[in-house]
């Protein structure tokens, strides 16, 4: 077993199909099929099944790629820190849900820090990555949130994941909308009253990750929803259609970004519960120390 046959299987598991993998890979389908098959001989195992239809992955194949997602992740930050020609930089890594806070306590540990030579990265990314990179040590800090429908699903998975989370603020639900939407000037609404307009969504890719939502009100039957994973598109289509997105309220003045939204306090409640997750016992870099001094800032439980 070697990497480029766990990195195979991957891709093919992320896939619609072979051809689709061998494209992203650069590298010739009968040579993924002749690697993955070797791998499954030597593991004793059929990681995918394969049919007239195409390729699924079957039991033992998901079991293997809890463990190949992990490997591949620590082969990386190996590879990375030890192999790159960048190996004298300092590194540090956040993995955060959409938060401003999050940016802004990344930023001002740059800031404070100045290193001469660094590597830093912050990925805004979706719920499941943010716990995985975490996990997997790509990041040292993650950003995220639940609310009370989330919360018993997301505590197991911190567990799973072997992740201490400490809590920041809990925030009430909110409704974004455009400053020209007709209820921009209402201090209060319910959702009923907005059902005529569409919901945008931050889409997490997975219908499975129904929990894994960063937003407040997951459960709710919405009749219009529009789901999009950049925040410049969804605040276009907000500003063009005359949607709403749900937030926390927390607006940051100097977001280009978010300059156009109003918020408005939702009767409906179903607060969020945000704070930053860890690995448990693992030491944590200089950066990580100062980055959790700065979320510390913003602590309100």
């Amino acid at each position: 077993m070697n990497i480029n046959q766990i990195k195979y299987v991957l891709e093919v598991a992320a896939s619609s199909s072979m051809r689709e993998a061998s494209a992203k890979l650069f590298v010739s389908q009968p040579a993924i099929s002749a690697s993955i098959r070797e791998l499954e001989e030597e593991l004793g195992i059929l990681v995918f099944e394969r049919t007239n239809k195409g390729i699924s992955l079957t039991d033992a194949g998901r079991e293997f790629l809890v463990y190949a997602k992990k490997a591949v992740a620590q082969y990386e930050i190996l590879e990375d820190r030890y192999l790159s020609k960048d190996s004298d930089k300092e590194r540090f890594s956040v993995s955060t849900q959409h938060y401003n806070f999050a940016i802004r306590a990344f930023t001002e540990v740059i800031r404070k820090n100045d290193p001469e030579k660094f590597i830093f990265s912050i990925h805004e990314t979706k719920t499941k990555e943010v716990l995985e990179d975490v996990g997997n040590l790509k990041s040292e800090v993650g950003i995220i949130s639940f609310s009370g429908a989330s919360e018993g699903v997301i505590r197991r998975l911190f567990r799973d994941y072997q992740l201490e989370f400490t809590p920041l603020m809990r925030r009430e639900a909110y409704a974004y909308v455009w400053t020209n939407h007709e209820f921009a000037d209402r201090k209060e609404i319910s959702l009923e009253e907005l059902k005529g307009y569409p919901c945008v969504s931050f889409d997490q890719s997975d219908d499975s990750s129904f929990y894994l939502t960063e937003e407040a009100m997951a459960d709710y039957a919405f009749d219009k929803i529009i789901k999009s994973d950049d925040r410049a598109t969804s605040m276009e289509i907000i500003a063009e259609l005359g949607g709403y997105s749900i937030g926390s309220g927390m607006l940051a003045g100097e977001d280009a970004i978010l300059q156009g939204l109003v918020s408005i306090k939702l009767k409906e409640e179903d607060p969020l519960v945000i704070g930053y997750i860890t690995r448990k016992g693992s030491a944590m870099s200089l950066y990580g120390r100062a980055y959790i001094e700065e979320l510390l800032k913003y602590k309100e439980l």
